[in-house]
């Protein structure tokens, strides 16, 4: 019985509570204010909240009320003033007759004082970045005096000067000098940058698994280097990133600094090296699809890394191995060897392939990885009608820049690909024939989460064999549910007599898409594909659809569910798209 009383209780003063908040609402003045609007509005609406005192026991403390009635003009000045508005007129009138009381506050908050002349000065350091981002002070002479902005860029000038090494950077001196009778204001700003802190030694602690000069890939930073906290925290995604490591912890040892030379620690706790990762899925172009990767990341306990993907999906298997000597230069550059079987059995065509490659990897400034390969391949493909085999010894360059916020989940930014390749008879192949392939993703942010991702893949060949003997592999084929939706995945492209689409010499495909991001982790999106693959360009034929679609954003990338529709098709039709991950 006694629960039964504690619950009792608990309900009972749940709602006396809920009863008082009910009252203290209902007691409260209410506030009408006008002569302003928007932000100016929403500071003065803030500055004018009761205060918590006013309601004791149910009732109106009327000392109080009387008080805060009072205090009424001078809280709306100083709400305005933020805004450039210094003399400003406020007169107040109290209905009592009405229930709850009612404050009616009327503005009239005048002319704004104006940036007259500002003097902005840096000092201890004639740093290029220091004094270009003073050059993009706001406020400028003849701007309205607003303190917001004014805040914001003072205090991202001295986070740019402590970012770029002057830890000791501090203002000497910073005013705004307002002169009422000519409403006006002179901006005083200086700044002094102190010396300029490098960084010492880097050391390690932790990681024993791996080498030293593997773990120092990772470190973006040197002895010498100006100090920046943005630099040890690239340091930290790198470690992150490599999927090697958790709990990073960097500690700039300040209290140690000799000659502006700080120390830094790099504490690492390292993941286990062996992973198996199983999945299943389903993709429009894959069909239900089952996978497991085996990884081992520190192989030999030298920072080798070894992959191996089996998928098995209804319409395509594979099986895949690599591996992966590191290299010193940076993270991007390593040497990595690939091998595996891959076959498609799809509307279009069936294709098995067998190959090994090696391919080197060179990691360039800012985003870019630069790679030579080489590729032996036996593919044995029928298309349409024709069944052929061919083996193929094919060198290739490949470069990529990217430019992305954010790997999965991009706000901005752009992935650019390309690709040249080729093979030839007097190097062992069966066939002679040189490509050259692009792609680009970009992503822009437009206002209220709303972003506009466009997409272009190219491809050309020159061919000295029959179009025949290619495989599959080799030829160019558009449709899917990242090329033009609306269409089977490889299902446009040039056909033989019998109307079997047989593949293209070149491609060409784009689309534009509106995305509108909501809630936290969905999307809603509109989009135009257009494309094909083709031998000349003389008889190229566009392909086109539009749709809408459903986006919901995961750890891994999107999950994708797109309605697309063929325009100015001989048969207009629907197709549903779905697919998980990035695409790019």
């Amino acid at each position: 019985m006694k629960i039964f009383f504690y619950i009792a209780l608990l309900l009972l003063l749940v709602l006396s509570l809920a009863m008082t908040s009910a009252t203290a609402a209902d007691l409260s003045p209410r506030i009408e204010i006008s002569g302003v609007f928007d932000e100016v509005l929403d500071n003065v609406t803030e500055a004018l909240r009761p205060p918590v005192g006013l309601i004791r026991n149910g009732e109106v403390n009327n000392l109080w009320l009387n008080r805060y009635i009072r205090t009424i003009p001078k809280r709306v000045a100083r709400a305005l003033e933020p805004f450039g508005y210094y003399s400003a007129k406020i007169e107040t009138r109290t209905d009592r007759n009405v229930t709850p009381l009612t404050v009616y506050v009327i503005i009239d908050s005048g002319d704004p004082i104006r940036i007259a002349t500002r003097h902005l000065e840096v000092v201890g350091a004639n740093h290029q970045e220091l004094q270009e981002r003073v050059a993009r002070f706001p406020l400028a002479p003849g701007d309205i005096l607003r303190h917001a902005p004014y805040e914001e860029a003072k205090a991202e000038l001295l986070a740019l000067a402590t970012d770029l090494g002057y830890l000791d950077a501090t203002y000497s001196h910073h005013s705004i000098e307002v002169n009422l009778a000519e409403k006006s204001a002179v901006l005083n700003l200086r700044l002094d940058t102190g010396p300029l802190f490098h960084f010492g030694e880097i050391g390690l602690d932790g990681g024993d698994d791996y080498p030293e000069r593997f773990l120092r890939r990772y470190i973006t930073a040197r002895r010498g280097d100006p100090f920046s906290f943005t630099v040890l925290g690239k340091t930290q995604q790198q470690f992150l990133d490599s999927d090697r490591f958790k709990n990073i912890i960097i500690t700039p040892l300040r209290e140690e600094e000799q000659n502006e030379l700080i120390p830094v620690v790099i504490r690492l706790d390292s993941k286990p090296r062996m992973r198996l990762r199983p999945g299943i899925g389903y993709g429009t172009d894959t069909g239900a699809r089952a996978f497991v990767r085996y990884q081992d990341v520190n192989l030999w306990q030298l920072g080798h890394e070894f992959n191996t993907d089996l998928l098995i999906a209804e319409y395509k298997k594979n099986l895949l191995g690599t591996y992966v000597f590191p290299g010193y230069r940076n993270i991007d550059t390593k040497l990595a060897l690939h091998g595996g079987y891959q076959s498609e059995d799809i509307d279009t065509y069936e294709t098995t392939y067998y190959f090994i490659e090696a391919e080197q990897l060179y990691g360039l400034k800012e985003g870019k990885v630069a790679s030579v390969y080489v590729r032996l391949q036996q593919e044995t493909s029928t298309i349409g009608n024709e069944k052929n085999s061919a083996r193929t010894v094919m060198p290739g360059l490949r470069f990529t820049l990217s430019r992305l916020d954010n790997p999965v989940r991009p706000k901005q930014g752009y992935r650019l690909s390309m690709e040249v390749r080729g093979a030839s008879e007097t190097l062992g192949s069966d066939i002679s024939v040189q490509q050259a392939l692009g792609n680009i993703n970009w992503i822009i942010p437009i206002p209220w989460q709303t972003y506009l991702l466009v997409r272009g893949s190219a491809a050309a060949s020159l061919q000295q064999n029959d179009f025949d003997e290619l495989p599959a592999s080799l030829r160019f084929f558009a449709g899917g549910d990242r090329s033009v939706r609306g269409y089977a995945y490889q299902s446009l492209g040039p056909e033989d007599l019998q109307g079997n689409v047989i593949g293209g010499k070149h491609l060409l495909v784009g689309s534009i898409e509106l995305e509108k991001r909501f809630l936290e982790n969905w999307g809603v999106a509109a989009f135009y594909d257009a494309g094909n693959a083709f031998n000349t360009f003389s008889d190229y034929e566009l392909a086109k659809a539009a749709g809408f679609g459903l986006r919901y954003f995961t750890p891994v990338g999107p999950a994708r569910i797109d309605l697309a529709r063929t325009l100015n098709a001989e048969k207009e039709r629907y197709r549903v798209h779905i697919g998980l991950g990035v695409g790019w």
